[in-house]
């Protein structure tokens, strides 16, 4: 039968067969509801218009009320530390070689007796209650590199990706005890550790911390990669 209505199509006697798509039937769909909507509509006086209207801009507003719900919550779930955290060598492996498959972490190798380290465990302890997104730990320098010189500290390890992405040993091109939090803070802003977005201000914020940067020098690094591998 196919076959001979093909025949009549060919030669005119049938007219030809129309191929519908599914853009069709989405398009003849939509425009029959629009249709129905211009008629309900029109059928409407202005009070059942404006209260149309009402529940028409609370439906908008719930909407964006949802989403701006979910935005948080999005937030909520990353910040989920805020503190610097002291750790020793065995929770190296997990808090920091494992756990940087899955966030952005900021390792302090310090000693007690340096001053530097001291300020920096103050500034990394400031940057952690903003940046609550990322995980600040410190420990002791011998702990995480046995023999690691004094003379090395203090170092900062970036770790992201699962692999450590950046090390900055001394403060020397911060002007070492005149270091402050807006110089570290820039320094892992620009290895991607910390994200601007989710800075949170601290109470006794002040202008100084505002003041502009300082890039004339370089970091020093050292390839400590291999020391940190177990």
């Amino acid at each position: 039968d196919t076959e001979w209505t093909d025949i009549l199509r060919k030669h005119g006697i049938l007219p030809q067969q129309v191929k519908i798509t599914q853009n069709d039937i989405y398009d003849s769909a939509v425009e029959k509801a629009q249709e129905e909507e211009s008629r309900r509509l029109e059928n409407l006086d202005l009070d059942e218009l404006d209260e149309l209207e009402d529940e028409e801009d609370d439906r908008i507003l719930e909407f964006y009320r949802q989403q701006r719900l979910a935005e948080m919550q999005a937030h909520l779930d990353k910040e989920k530390f805020g503190e610097l955290m002291h750790i020793s060598e065995p929770d190296y492996k997990r808090e920091v070689t494992g756990a940087s498959k899955d966030t952005w972490i900021v390792v302090h190798l310090f000693r007690d007796s340096i001053p530097e380290c001291k300020l920096m465990n103050r500034i990394l302890s400031e940057l952690a209650q903003q940046y609550r997104a990322t995980k600040f730990v410190k420990i002791v320098s011998v702990e995480c590199i046995h023999n690691y010189p004094d003379a090395n500290l203090p170092t900062l390890l970036v770790y992201g990706k699962g692999d450590m992405q950046g090390q900055l040993v001394r403060l020397d091109r911060f002007g070492g005890m005149r270091t402050k939090r807006k110089d570290i803070e820039k320094y892992l802003l620009d290895m991607g550790a910390i994200d601007s977005s989710l800075r949170r201000p601290l109470p006794n914020e002040n202008a100084s911390d505002e003041e502009s940067d300082d890039d004339s020098a370089r970091p020093v690094y050292f390839d400590l990669s291999k020391s940190l591998r177990k």
